[in-house]
């Protein structure tokens, strides 16, 4: 290394010259302090002033993919953009459902489970699907017949989001299971089923929220209003339960930017 590159980064721990044994061999372990330091003098020597990187130019020719998300929510149909008062009001209902969890939420975890109900365990996407959706949704069945008409088999229609079930749920689980019924809506159609399932799991969220669930509920948010413009036969029902999963995104966990505007 060039004297005037050394005057450009000044030593913060100048070293003298080191007083070595006769036999000092740099290519062998250093045995002393002086013999690490004199070391480092030496490898630093023969650094060169200018790396420069090998790359491929062929690896910069390929296509490459960027995916650029929307930042806000698409309008809601006109007639269908609910009010202000309502929105206030839903976020007043869904903040007492979380101060109502968090406080029994002990009590409803020491609670027994049915002997049918088998919770997946966090990392299995698809059990989870099935377990919340139920085969029938997950398969895309479109209807029962009537011998299974009969009584509620929870393996085919999912099971509800019971406390006794979500209270078991770790904010790991919780960011999981969200992100696989995300994942699943985002090329499904919207069902009662996964609407239930999506806000029990918004009311488990812990706020401040982390980056990944951030990120997760404002992917919702925009796949809800995506949904709603596409919906032919204005269902008002499913609008409102659109509508809803929105509000609760930008308003009460402070998503602003992607909130309808009052109709």
């Amino acid at each position: 290394m060039e004297p005037g590159v050394e005057e450009l980064m000044p030593r913060l721990l100048p070293v003298d010259d080191c007083d070595l044994a006769e036999d000092f061999d740099p290519t062998v372990p250093p045995r002393t302090p002086q013999e690490y330091l004199k070391r480092v003098q030496i490898e630093a020597a023969r650094c060169p002033d200018v790396v420069v990187a090998q790359i491929d130019p062929k690896k910069l020719r390929k296509k490459q993919t960027v995916n650029v998300s929307i930042s806000g929510c698409q309008p809601a149909p006109e007639g269908y953009s609910p009010t202000l008062k309502w929105q206030q009001q839903q976020v007043a209902n869904f903040s007492a459902i979380r101060q109502s969890l968090n406080k029994h939420r002990n009590h409803w975890r020491s609670q027994h489970l049915d002997s049918n109900v088998a919770m997946p365990k966090s990392e299995d996407e698809e059990g989870w699907k099935k377990f919340c959706l139920g085969e029938r949704v997950y398969s895309e069945i479109d209807a029962l017949s009537d011998s299974e008409n009969l009584g509620i088999d929870y393996i085919k229609v999912g099971f509800p989001p019971l406390l006794s079930i979500v209270s078991r749920m770790n904010q790991a689980t919780v960011t999981s299971v969200l992100e696989y019924l995300i994942s699943w809506f985002g090329e499904k159609k919207f069902t009662p089923e996964l609407g239930r399932w999506l806000y029990a799991l918004l009311a488990c969220l812990e706020k401040p929220l982390l980056p990944e669930a951030h990120s997760l509920i404002r992917q919702l948010a925009r796949r809800c209003s995506e949904v709603r413009v596409l919906e032919e036969n204005k269902n008002e029902e499913q609008i409102s339960a659109l509508n809803l999963i929105i509000c609760l995104v930008s308003r009460y966990f402070d998503q602003r930017d992607l909130a309808d505007e009052p109709s």
